[in-house]
């Protein structure tokens, strides 16, 4: 069975620009697991990168400070560019004022990780307390930490401290995501079966618990608005959760096997889903309906072959902040750079054991972490976009799919602005 379809010529996909990679020293006490980089971040501001890297550790790097090190790793002035394969360790002292990096020891195994900003306007939900342990500034970054024990500890990313450590999750912690709204309102998903809502302003209150998954929740995303919640696991159904009311609003299904990666389009118009199954679906999920389906595997596996073990498992995805780019990551030992467009990648790039993906805050660096704790970074293909997506990508932000098709303008017109099945 091939990875590209028979139309579709191997030698025209274009190949990923690889720009660099951050290696773990192998220690005396490395093992065969306990080491692998499961999960990767970006500050949303763009002052950091963050990776598990295993043994309990995660590193907080500033993302300029990587930047540079690539772009000398290709041939800056001066530099040596035989040597394209960048390898970042130690302390750089910085100068006063640049950020600082921070090598912090979790204390136990690292699953999830996700990077949190607060609005000063954005209040507690919880009303009746007027006292608060931790008052978040403005210019506040924190780490949220999902650990293997259950736990989640909340540091401060500019010193590197602890602030918070939530206990409730009774399995390993798999992901973490804050509201993008300000509001520092963090989900988690776990292996215990539910996802649960954390409020950071009001010193980390467990505000709910969401209920409805029979296995292990693998990873969870909001919505640009806040509004939706999407979570997915050791199931074939995708699940929608109205984040005002704390309820659930359906389930797509679709996939034939377990569902391990999720995440919606700038605009808030698609949402992207990764399985086993060997896809990655493209959803309106206003509607419940299928737009596009990414194929790993031709011709596509039958929903039995599809629904047990292969080898082109999808692992993780991740949607690129310019809304026209998809990356995935899969166990057929290749990234691929998908546009939302077309059924063919764009362009792959090799990757062994890779299990997690996240596109930097611009969307030009792709991270993608492996099991042997290293990250590489590849540049995202680049095109200019059209009219028709800048469109839609500003009027998609504040209008679902039913809005815009009951809008007072021409048919075509309405067709223009409305993501299509391809």
């Amino acid at each position: 069975m091939a990875s590209f379809p028979d139309s579709v010529n191997e030698n025209d996909i274009g190949k990923a620009k690889f720009i660099g990679e951050l290696l773990v020293p192998v220690a005396p006490f490395d093992q065969k697991s306990g080491r692998e980089a499961w999960t990767v971040a970006f500050a949303p501001n763009g002052s950091y990168f963050a990776w598990s890297q295993g043994h309990r550790i995660v590193k907080l790097i500033p993302w300029t400070k990587c930047l540079k090190n690539f772009s000398i790793a290709h041939g800056g002035e001066g530099t040596n560019a035989s040597n394209p394969r960048q390898v970042i360790s130690g302390q750089v002292i910085p100068a006063a004022g640049e950020p600082r990096e921070h090598t912090i020891d979790c204390g136990d195994i690292v699953w999830g990780l996700a990077f949190g900003s607060s609005v000063p306007e954005k209040q507690s939900r919880c009303v009746n307390i007027e006292w608060h342990r931790f008052k978040f500034g403005q210019d506040q970054m924190l780490l949220a930490t999902g650990l293997n024990n259950g736990r989640i500890k909340i540091w401060d990313v500019y010193t590197g401290k602890l602030l918070l450590n939530l206990m409730d999750h009774t399995d390993v912690v798999r992901d973490l995501t804050f509201a993008p709204d300000g509001s520092l309102v963090l989900v988690s998903a776990s292996r215990d079966k539910t996802l649960r809502v954390w409020d950071l302003k009001d010193d980390g209150n467990m505000m709910k618990v969401l209920r409805g998954h029979q296995n292990w929740v693998y990873c969870s995303a909001f919505s640009p608005n806040s509004s939706i919640l999407c979570s997915v696991g050791a199931s074939k159904a995708v699940f929608l959760w109205n984040m005002d009311k704390y309820t659930l609003i359906r389930k797509l299904e679709g996939h034939h096997n377990d569902v391990v990666s999720c995440e919606f389009s700038p605009d808030g118009a698609l949402l992207a889903t990764a399985s086993y199954d060997t896809r990655v679906i493209v959803w309106d999920h206003h509607k419940a309906t299928v737009l596009l389906e990414l194929g790993h595997l031709f011709p596509p596996p039958s929903p039995i072959f599809a629904g047990g073990a292969n080898d082109r498992w999808v692992r993780s995805l991740s949607f690129c902040p310019d809304g026209r780019h998809i990356a995935s990551i899969t166990d057929d030992r290749l990234v691929r750079f998908w546009s939302i467009e077309e059924r063919a990648p764009q362009a792959i790039a090799s990757l062994t054991s890779g299990l997690c993906c996240a596109f930097s805050a611009e969307g030009s660096v792709l991270a993608a972490g492996t099991r042997d704790g290293s990250v590489h970074f590849w540049e995202c293909p680049r095109s200019i976009a059209s009219l028709q997506h800048m469109c839609r990508m500003a009027l998609r932000r504040v209008m679902t799919t039913q809005q815009v098709e009951i809008l007072a303008i021409p048919t075509p017109l309405r067709d223009y602005l409305t993501y299509k099945v391809i």
